[in-house]
């Protein structure tokens, strides 16, 4: 007789009171990224915080957005909403949202484990030959999701990130479990719940669309090859997937196909796959320059103005919305790139990524560590079965793979595969039975332990991560971790000028135009013109540039009221033809040239 688990032991009894005590040292840990997490915000970040504001305002013309999807906006929102804050100190309500995000992920995992280890003891057959029960049961799963969730949530999905990745992470992982239970009980509540929670998923990120065919797909080609259901049933609940998901994805859709004249899904996953595989330039692309364009086909139906080419001045005024309308919806500036196949530039990217996804292993040593010690305590993933054996890992293992493998086709970042990862890991970990049957009562409680102490090592290193950085903040005289000087004493000297919500300036150089203009959203500007100069550092780039009087002259008749860019505070005399003028924003590196005061 095969027993999915050895008898319950007063150890798994102390795991089970435990619990509760174990998820409220997590999430009081976590908290304190909350208030000391550090300044990590970049142009996404802004983009969707622009989104939030139009979301609050109900302008839903400007919320439709072909490059970054609504639901993660729309959280952003509700702590505006729920908190109330002024603008300078806005961040704060939104390390709250990524903190409730947090508490999201840890009940995804415990949904994703338990049905993990729902569908393993349903498919337990008194057919194995084998008659030891698996390694770890259903809470030592719950506590070792939870630990690599911690670790994540330390390094690539941190509280100071202000993007999607963490809410779509919880989103599949609450639809994978839905799968997973389906999988176990055949009942179709739990394939609607799968399609509800993927819907929300694609409204999170466009790449769930594809994960959610094929997750659909590996459903019920599991059950015809494993289960042997009907093929009615399997079509029903295949269906009954589509349906729930078409009905939350479905609104999106038709909004973005009026918008752009056609049936529009999302043009994220194109964009990148011509900016990355084909080489067509990301920045300031222009019809009739076939060397900016690679091997895509770019017919472009509004690209940004040019006001002037050398140097490249150019004009966002078509976009009513966002901070940095260049980066605000870059569908569509870039609308109508059609990417090719790049044979070249699909190998060189998977064997970038292939670099990535070793990396993101080395970055993850305790995993790695963890399973190498059940291996060597007895232990073996048992994944060797025919069709009639278990075979409850193959569907989430195929669908952790499959985030990996579609990401991998194009840029893989540590952020975007966390999901996956987890995925791939915790069914390891889950299949592994003891070799030895005398033993395996004793060897499940030795790693039960392990697992539990592997999550309180997890939650105690992020206790130490954010005591770290309080005494940094405070050594600092920061009032919070997400307090930066240069962006805050930017935005506030723009407002100590005169400058008002909504008017419309310019910016040049790298820092002010392109990696980080939150200082232009707390101020409450609209970068509409732009003096193209990538090149740091931007006195030495600005000394060698032809025409630049000229370009400053297009830029005012562009209506902007001043010029922003970022120096060398050593550089910046005033008593150069270059220096002159420019007027310092509080404390800052950030200098302003009034245009039209």
């Amino acid at each position: 007789m095969t027993h999915t688990q050895p008898e319950p032991s007063p150890l798994h009894d102390w795991l089970r009171r435990l619990w509760p005590f174990y998820c409220l040292l997590t999430a009081l840990a976590t908290f304190g990224y909350v208030l000391w997490d550090g300044y990590q915000i970049d142009g996404d970040a802004v983009s969707y915080m622009d989104i939030a504001d139009l979301i609050r305002s109900h302008d839903w013309a400007g919320v439709v957005n072909a490059y970054w999807h609504p639901l993660y906006p729309a959280a952003l929102a509700v702590g505006q909403i729920l908190i109330h804050p002024t603008r300078f100190a806005e961040l704060n309500a939104y390390y709250m949202v990524n903190f409730g995000i947090f508490l999201l992920e840890m009940l995804a995992v415990v949904a994703f484990t338990d049905a993990l280890t729902a569908l393993r003891d349903a498919r337990a057959s008194a057919s194995d030959s084998r008659n030891t029960g698996f390694l770890l049961d259903r809470y030592a799963l719950r506590y070792l999701g939870l630990a690599l969730l911690v670790i994540a949530s330390q390094r690539e999905l941190t509280i100071g990130k202000v993007r999607p990745d963490a809410l779509l992470q919880a989103l599949l992982l609450f639809g994978i479990a839905a799968l997973l239970r389906h999988l176990a009980t055949a009942k179709l509540h739990y394939a609607a719940f799968m399609g509800l929670a993927l819907g929300l998923a694609y409204l999170t990120k466009s790449f769930a669309l594809i994960f959610t065919l094929f997750a659909i797909l590996t459903m019920m080609v599991f059950r015809w090859l494993w289960l042997r259901h009907a093929p009615v049933r399997i079509v029903a609940a295949g269906a009954v997937a589509l349906l729930c998901f078409g009905l939350v994805a479905g609104p999106y859709v038709a909004a973005l196909s009026r918008q752009k004249g056609r049936l529009d899904l999302g043009d994220s996953g194109s964009l990148n796959y011509a900016w990355f595989i084909d080489g067509t330039d990301r920045a300031h692309l222009q019809n009739g320059h076939p060397e900016q364009c690679g091997t895509a086909e770019v017919h472009l139906r509004h690209p940004e103005k040019v006001l002037m080419t050398s140097p490249l001045v150019l004009s966002y005024k078509q976009i009513p919305y966002g901070t940095y309308p260049d980066w605000f919806d870059a569908s569509y500036w870039n609308d109508q790139i059609k990417p090719h196949f790049n044979a070249r530039g699909e190998a060189h990217a998977v064997t970038f990524n292939i670099k990535i996804t070793f990396r993101y292993l080395l970055n993850h040593p305790e995993t790695l560590v963890l399973f190498a010690v059940f291996l060597l305590l007895g232990a073996r993933p048992d994944l060797c079965r025919r069709l009639t054996g278990n075979g409850f890992w193959i569907v989430p293992l195929l669908l952790g793979i499959a985030i990996w493998a579609i990401y991998g086709l194009v840029i893989v970042e540590e952020r975007y595969v966390t999901a996956g990862f987890l995925l791939i890991a915790l069914t390891l970990f889950a299949s592994l039975r003891p070799l030895s049957s005398s033993r395996s009562t004793q060897l499940a409680s030795t790693a039960s332990v392990i697992a539990l102490l592997a999550a309180l090592f997890a939650s105690g290193e992020s206790l130490r991560i954010v005591l770290d950085m309080r005494r940094y903040i405070s050594a600092a005289g920061y009032a919070r971790g997400w307090y930066d000087p240069d962006t805050f004493n930017a935005a506030q000297g723009l407002k100590d000028i005169g400058l008002s919500s909504g008017d419309g300036i310019a910016c040049v150089g790298t820092r002010a135009c392109l990696t980080d203009y939150y200082w232009a959203r707390l101020a409450g500007v609209r970068i509409l013109t732009e003096i193209y100069q990538p090149d740091p550092p931007l006195y030495v780039s600005l000394t060698a540039l032809p025409n630049l009087n000229q370009a400053i002259e297009a830029a005012r008749q562009n209506g902007a009221k001043v010029l922003v860019g970022y120096f060398d505070p050593g550089t910046m005399t005033g008593t150069t033809p270059l220096t002159a003028g420019w007027r310092r924003l509080g404390s800052s590196s950030f200098y302003a040239l009034f245009l039209n005061p």
